[in-house]
This record gives structure tokens, C-alpha cells and sequence, in this order.
């Protein structure tokens, strides 16, 4: 009689891991939904809405961690690399509410998804962590799932495409540098330096255009993205805690879903035929590279235990034979 082997079934923390990531692509595209809202219908200036999603999202921190900490979360090992980092982020925000002008949240986030697949591009030259020849493949169908979206040559590049595909890049490198500081800084440091450039560095430009909002709802649609980046983050850590980045990795494009909604909610645009088939594309090779990840990491974890039980033989055979020495020497004449 054969025996049964049982389906296996993700953990019950992977489970809550994968709840808590779709948890937080809904708070997301309550960020981005509520800045297209502030740019496109509230025609509030588009420095003002920027600085104010990360003023709040500042301030949010300091409430909740206190000032007396302010000190402790600027101590950093690597001060240029944070510095950039929060350029960055506020380059990827600028740049997305810039496109999210023009262009369909389904839109921006299609694109939003080249991400990962720039960053295993650029991990080997900086992190050393090169790809092999089958997820090179699977990231240029990606970018074909991008060019079938955006079809230059048949429909009219926007600038909004261009604004969203800066947005993109500045984010995979952000996200390369979170890698890279997570072995020198704890992640509330680098969370919070962040935000210094979206602060203080956009101040001037917000305060210099600034348009007084009509309205307690403006108000409070402002002081919610700081409020909906803080939370998507926290929530964003919280389900990695739970799950390994291999089972998350698929869900994150479920964005495509919430942001879809939230266009089709809020401003009744549903995506076109070009976007979902490009989105297919760029999910399918996201998915087979995570699945090629999941093997590699695999195969890597077998050659170590190969390693370790060679190793662990051969210095069991060395005992053996120093034992054997040993009783030899004890008994010759």
C-alpha cells in the first residue's frame, strides 16, 4: 500500500505574512490614489502635495517614537549612502505623483513593477549577487511585457510614461541600498533618514507655491498620505517577519488589483487591453524569477550540507584513525 503524502500548505505565519502584504498593497494605493486625487482633481501644487506626504509621515514618526529619540536616529555608519537614499525616495515620489497626472493608477503601477527586475540587474555589479542566464531571460520578457503597455511607435509617448519609468528606477535603487545598509544601520534609522530629504529639502519649494486648502477634507486627504506611507511600511516590515520574501514576493503584484480599484472608485478609469496584457507579461517572468530564486537558494543549501557532511565524514575517519594510532602505540612492545 502506498502511502499518502500530504499536500503541503503555507504555515500559518506565512499565512498571516501574505494577509499583512495584501493588507499593506491596499494602504499603498490609498497613498496613491489620494495624491492623484490632491494633484488632479484638488489641483492643490504638486511641490505641496509632495512635501506634505512626507512632512506628516515625519511628524507621525517624532509623535510616536518621541524627540528625545530624534538623536538616536541619526546616528548612521554609512551617512552617504543614507543621504542618497532619502534623495532617492524622494526622487520615486516626485517623479510618481508627477506621472500619476496623466497617467492611470494601473498605469504606474505596471511599470512600478520593473523594479525588482532592475535590481537583480544591477545586484551583481554592486552587491555581487549575479543572476544566471535564466533570469537574465525571464527580465528581458519583462521589459517586453513593459513595451507591449506602453507600444512606442503606435500610441503617443507620454511624459507621464517617462515620469513613472524615472519613478521605477529611482526605487530599484533605493531598494538596492536598503540591502545594502541593512548589515550597518537598524531599519528605524534608515526608515527615518528617508524622510529627511522629502522634509526639509522640498520646504522651500512647497512654502514658495503654496495654496491654502478650501476645506477640513483637503486637510485631512493631505495629512492621510503621511499617515498611509508610514503605515504601508510598517505593515510592509511586519508581513517579512512573518514570511520568507520567497512566498510574499508573487502577492506584491496583486497591486496591479488594488490600484485598479482605486482608480475604478475614485475616478471611474478602468485599464485598457494593452495595460492588462503587459501586466501579464511582466507578473509571469516576476513569478518564474522568484520561482528560480527558490531553487538556486535550493541547490545552494544542498551544496552546503554536502560540504558539511563531507567534512564532518572526514574528520570523523581522522578521529577513527588517531583512535586507531592511539590503541596501536598503547600496545607495541
Amino acid at each position: 500500500m502506498q502511502r499518502r503524502v500530504p499536500v503541503s500548505q503555507p504555515a500559518p505565519n506565512a499565512l498571516k505574512g501574505i494577509g499583512l502584504m495584501l493588507l499593506a498593497l491596499c494602504v499603498f494605493s490609498c497613498l496613491d490614489t489620494t495624491a492623484k486625487y490632491m494633484a488632479t482633481v484638488v489641483q492643490l501644487p504638486l511641490t505641496q502635495v509632495v512635501w506634505l506626504r512626507f512632512v506628516s509621515q515625519f511628524m507621525l514618526i517624532v509623535q510616536l517614537l518621541g524627540i528625545v529619540a530624534l538623536p538616536r536616529l541619526l546616528i548612521t555608519r554609512r551617512f552617504w549612502h543614507q543621504a542618497l537614499r532619502s534623495f532617492l525616495m524622494l526622487g520615486s515620489t516626485l517623479l510618481n505623483f508627477l506621472a500619476l497626472k496623466t497617467l492611470r493608477l494601473d498605469q504606474t503601477q505596471t511599470i512600478a513593477f520593473l523594479a525588482p527586475f532592475v535590481v537583480a540587474l544591477l545586484a551583481g555589479p554592486f552587491l555581487g549577487e549575479w543572476i544566471r542566464w535564466r533570469r537574465m531571460l525571464a527580465i528581458l520578457v519583462g521589459f517586453s511585457g513593459i513595451l507591449v503597455a506602453v507600444r512606442p511607435g503606435y500610441a503617443a509617448l507620454e511624459p507621464g510614461m517617462v515620469f513613472a519609468m524615472g519613478s521605477m528606477l529611482c526605487y530599484a535603487v533605493f531598494m538596492l541600498l536598503t540591502r545594502y545598509l541593512a548589515a550597518y544601520d537598524p531599519p528605524e534609522v534608515t526608515l527615518f533618514y528617508s524622510l529627511i530629504a522629502g522634509t526639509f529639502v522640498m520646504a522651500p519649494f512647497a512654502l514658495s507655491n503654496w495654496v491654502w486648502p478650501q476645506d477640513a477634507l483637503t486637510w485631512l486627504l493631505l495629512v492621510s498620505m503621511g499617515f498611509w506611507g508610514g503605515l504601508g511600511h510598517f505593515i510592509f516590515i511586519l508581513a517579512y517577519r512573518h514570511a520568507p520574501a520567497s512566498v510574499l514576493a508573487p502577492f506584491i503584484y496583486l497591486g496591479l488589483i488594488t490600484h485598479g480599484a482605486g482608480g475604478y472608485l475614485v475616478f471611474g478609469q478602468v485599464p485598457d487591453q494593452w495595460t492588462l496584457a503587459g501586466a501579464a507579461i511582466v507578473i509571469a517572468s516576476g513569478i518564474y524569477m522568484v520561482h528560480r530564486e527558490r531553487v538556486v537558494h535550493l541547490e545552494r543549501q544542498r551544496a552546503r550540507a554536502a560540504e558539511a557532511a563531507e567534512a564532518a565524514a572526514k574528520a570523523r575517519d581522522e578521529a577513527e584513525a588517531a583512535l586507531s594510532d592511539s590503541g596501536l602505540s598503547r600496545h607495541r612492545p
